[in-house]
């Protein structure tokens, strides 16, 4: 279906300036982006439903991903669904659910999940339609210009002309790329992604897919595609090469202020050194030189993932908002 840019885009900035005063307004053109590129391994299927009375527009939007892998071909996302703050209170959302809720039928999808504000709006809209929280979260917030290395010894204390760059743990070195991985990293950075698959799920039904080179290449193509950039920086194993930690930044477009970081990964054995403090560490000094206008790093982290949630507390991180993943079983 042919999507109005100007009016979807108007609905999510009139609904992030009612319901988050003072967070950053969402990018026009990073959203253009993610209508215009699909997700890795997903259909998008945008919703939308006119202005009431012929008035210009949407009253409201969403945005289902549905999986195309073996592994994940019953399930799918809720991307998006909002209404805009001046539509409210009309069924304009339900209206959106039962567009969305069909579609998942017809595709003979039996589950989809959401990500959505715990205690608020969202979550009551969500629990109203028999989701039930598969995994709780929370979205954390650095200040960038806050954010600082150790301190480093006298010998090598930084001048303005050298300032300091995060050393690695003993036995590791750095690398750090912009956009699609080196040739030189790409397996090893594929079997690094395979780490996660002991990361929290909570009780959500979407499964692990498997890494391979290409689909890491993939993957970065999306973002590229969009009109993003993606930062990773790894930590690797001086014995053997191996991708033992690495994190990855986005960032929406080149001039966002807020970058939202996506993995941290520590391989499991190459945990308890250290690691996933030293590859953000590192990130910090490396986004500072490749986006300098970037003030934030958004993150979100499960309730049950202790390690990174002290690693982020160490960084300075604070809390900004409860969100959960919510699921529907159809």
């Amino acid at each position: 279906m042919d999507i109005d840019i100007d009016a979807w885009f108007a609905v999510l900035a009139a609904a992030r300036a009612h319901d988050r005063p003072g967070v950053p307004a969402p990018e026009r053109a990073a959203e253009a982006g993610r209508l215009r590129v699909p997700s890795l391994h997903c259909r998008a299927v945008p919703v939308t439903l006119p202005a009431p009375d012929g008035a210009p527009g949407y009253a409201g939007v969403a945005l289902l991903r549905l999986h195309d892998t073996e592994e994940n071909a019953a399930n799918a996302f809720l991307d998006t669904l909002t209404v805009h703050p001046a539509h409210r209170g009309r069924g304009v959302g339900r209206a959106l659910w039962d567009a969305v809720r069909a579609r998942l039928a017809a595709e003979g999808r039996s589950s989809v999940s959401t990500l959505v504000e715990r205690g608020g709006a969202g979550e009551r809209f969500a629990v109203g339609r028999g989701a039930e929280c598969a995994l709780p979260m929370v979205e954390y917030v650095q200040e960038v210009a806050a954010a600082s290395a150790p301190a480093a010894p006298a010998a090598l204390a930084p001048t303005a002309s050298a300032p300091a760059v995060p050393a690695p743990p003993v036995g590791y070195r750095f690398a750090a790329w912009s956009g699609v991985v080196p040739d030189a990293y790409a397996a090893a950075h594929a079997r690094a992604h395979d780490a996660m698959q002991d990361a929290p799920a909570g009780d959500l039904d979407e499964q692990h897919d498997p890494w391979d080179p290409e689909r890491i290449r993939a993957a970065a193509r999306v973002v590229l595609d969009r009109g993003g950039v993606l930062l990773t920086v790894a930590a690797l194993a001086e014995a053997d090469g191996a991708v033992a930690a690495y994190t990855e930044l986005v960032l929406p477009t080149p001039a966002s202020v807020r970058a939202l970081q996506y993995d941290t990964v520590v391989v499991p054995a190459h945990r308890g050194r250290g690691l996933g403090r030293a590859v953000k560490l590192r990130m910090l000094e490396f986004l500072r030189a490749q986006g300098p206008d970037v003030r934030e790093i958004m993150t979100t982290v499960a309730d049950e993932n202790a390690p990174m949630r002290a690693v982020n507390a160490a960084l300075g991180y604070r809390a900004e908002q409860a969100l959960g993943f919510y699921q529907v079983r159809l």
